[in-house]
């Protein structure tokens, strides 16, 4: 899937299924359900045992269908071998500008975390796609609106405390998206392989972002 389609599936959906601690045999199944419960855009974090092999195996079976990236990348050197396994665009923790630089340089969008005003700002002239607003679930919504005010022409993501009773409000507010971890990509019900359960949370979430 090249950029603009990858692109267009994030605006559609406004969903990332965050993938931290899953185990390599389980990736497949886990992609196939969120897909199929209407998340067909997931990055696995770069702190996940086996992530680069996880990331090369997704895009052989569902390039084509999903848009697949790396995460908690933090440095160049993470970013080149994401890039290289065939990540399809990056999301750091931190505001890192040789990173956000070096995704540009690729080609591949780039979702940088940042807390603070000027970090926002900053990610945004490096050449953000657009910011991560991180950790989320210690700021808060009405922190991320706050910052929106004199803010509102840089895109912004919320990840951390998005949830099936708050994600409607996230979109309201004019969230570019968001981004959501354990309470979608479950290990425990992973591990049991009831990968039904993540389908339908997955489905439960698309339904009510739209309001």
């Amino acid at each position: 899937m090249n950029k603009e389609q990858g692109m267009k599936l994030i605006e559609a959906v406004r969903i990332v299924a965050i993938v931290r601690g899953v185990e390599e045999q389980h990736i497949l199944s886990l992609a196939e359900a969120l897909k199929d419960g209407g998340i067909p855009v997931m990055e696995v974090t770069l702190n996940t045992e086996g992530a680069l092999g996880m990331i090369e195996k997704l895009q052989e079976a569902y390039g084509d269908t999903m848009y697949i990236g790396a995460g908690t990348v933090l440095d160049v050197e993470d970013a080149k071998q994401a890039l290289d396994a065939g990540a399809s665009y990056l999301v750091t923790p931190n505001t890192d500008e040789d990173v956000i630089r070096y995704a540009v340089e690729r080609g591949a969008p780039i979702f940088p975390g940042a807390m603070t005003p000027t970090e926002v700002v900053k990610a945004h002239k490096a050449g953000a796609t657009a910011v991560k607003i991180f950790p989320g679930a210690s700021l808060g919504i009405g922190y991320l609106k706050e910052l929106m005010g004199p803010l509102n022409h840089i895109p912004m993501m919320a990840v951390g405390g998005v949830n099936e009773e708050n994600i409607a409000e996230f979109m309201r507010i004019g969230c570019f998206g968001v981004g959501i971890g354990g309470s979608l990509v479950n290990l425990k019900e992973i591990a049991a392989g009831n990968f039904g359960w993540v389908r339908e949370k997955a489905a439960r979430l698309v339904e009510r972002s739209k309001g």
